[in-house]
Parts: structure tokens; sequence; C-alpha cells
């Protein structure tokens, strides 16, 4: 009797640790979004500013800042302190809201709102599976990783094709290879929990939170050029 009291207060704090750890992910990663939310914003409401970056050879230092920053955080992270790359995270968040900046010249303002809810929603929905399933997502995470390579160089190559067709078949692969790595960091992420100490996961915890970061701004990124309306 006492040992099954004793099961059941450990699986009551194991329960509650894990809660508040996928909560402090979720945070870092909210945070990132209000950031970069922030600074595209900031940065529609200036003409100039839009002129500055978007008119000129900048904007090729908006396009391929956020990629050359993701992989030099892939090969830096494991050196860093959990301080670090949070405050990188931020970083990062920062230099995206710069480079999604376009989508105000683009994108109708009450379309972007209406994607993003519906890029939320569809977020919040696979992480939620990623977190309950019983399945084994490893193997998947793994296919989709490489689909994520294909989708980088196709996307390098059309920046200079500009093909629309291309761009929307781009799109919609993204949006089901994101939301796939969204069940599979999510699920990661959990199992990251189990097998790390308390001084280990504050830092799986902030690599976690950079990864569903990229995760909803690509599906976001996808779903708006598959659903957005236009400025005529």
């Amino acid at each position: 009797m006492q040992s099954s009291i004793s099961q059941t207060q450990s699986q009551v704090i194991y329960d509650e640790g894990l809660r508040n750890f996928m909560l402090g992910v979720y945070n870092y990663m909210t945070c990132a979004l209000a950031v970069s939310g922030l600074v595209s914003l900031g940065i529609s409401m200036s003409p100039d500013l839009l002129k500055l970056i978007w008119g000129t050879h900048f904007k090729w230092v908006a396009i391929f800042s956020p990629l050359a920053m993701s992989l030099a955080f892939a090969f830096l992270v494991q050196n860093m302190s959990a301080y670090s790359a949070r405050v990188f995270l931020v970083v990062f968040a920062a230099v995206m809201g710069l480079s999604i900046s376009s989508i105000f010249l683009i994108f109708k303002l009450g379309s972007i709102a209406q994607v993003f809810f519906i890029t939320a929603a569809t977020f919040g929905a696979t992480s939620l599976y990623g977190y309950t399933t019983k399945r084994d997502l490893t193997n998947i995470g793994s296919f989709l990783m490489m689909g994520v390579i294909g989708l980088v160089i196709a996307g390098l190559i059309n920046v200079f094709l500009q093909s629309s067709m291309m761009s929307l078949v781009i799109s919609c692969i993204s949006v089901i290879v994101f939301v796939g790595l969204t069940a599979y960091d999510t699920q990661n992420l959990k199992n990251t929990y189990d097998e790390l100490d308390e001084s280990e996961r504050e830092k799986a915890g902030a690599i976690g939170a950079f990864n569903l970061y990229i995760n909803f701004i690509n599906i976001f990124m996808a779903l708006m050029n598959i659903l957005g309306e236009k400025k005529e």
C-alpha cells in the first residue's frame, strides 16, 4: 500500500515537472514569435525602412540572414550555455522579423492575421499530437529532415527563378514537412526530459524552443503563400 502511494506521488511530481518544462519551452517560443511580430510590424509602419530593406540590395541580407544564422546555431549550439542559446533565439527572432516584413508589402493585413491564427491552431493541434501519441516518431523525423534539406535547396533556386508554380509547390510541401516536424520535435522534447538531468534540461528547452519557433514560422510563411490575400 505504502509502495503504491509512493509511486503515485512520484508520478505526480514527474508529471508536474514535465508540464513545467514544456510550458517553459512554449513560453520561450512565444516570446520569440512576439519579437518577430513586433520587429516586422514596426518595419511595416515605416515606408522609409521598407524602401531601404526591400528596395535595395539589402534585401538579400534580409532574405539569407535567417538561413545563415540557423546553420550557425546548428554548429555552435553544443558549446553554448542555456543563457547563450536563449539570447541567440531572441536575436534570431529579431532578424527573422526583418526577413518576413515583406509580407506587409504583398498581403492584406486582415489576411495576415487570419493566416496567423490558422497557423497557431494547426501548430497547437500538431504539437498536442506529438505530446500525447504513443507512436515513435523518430524514423519520421529523420525522413522529414531530409525533406527540409530539399526544401532549402529548392527555395534557394526559386529565389532566382521566381516561379509562382514552384513557389506554390514548395509551400504545400513545407506545410506537410514542418507540421510533421512539430509533432516530432514535441515528442523529442518530452523524451529529452526523461533522459537529461535538471542541469541539462534548461539548455534542451532553449534548443527545443528554437526548433519549434522555426517550425511555426515556416508553416506560417507557407500558408501565407497558399492562403494569403494579396494587395491589388
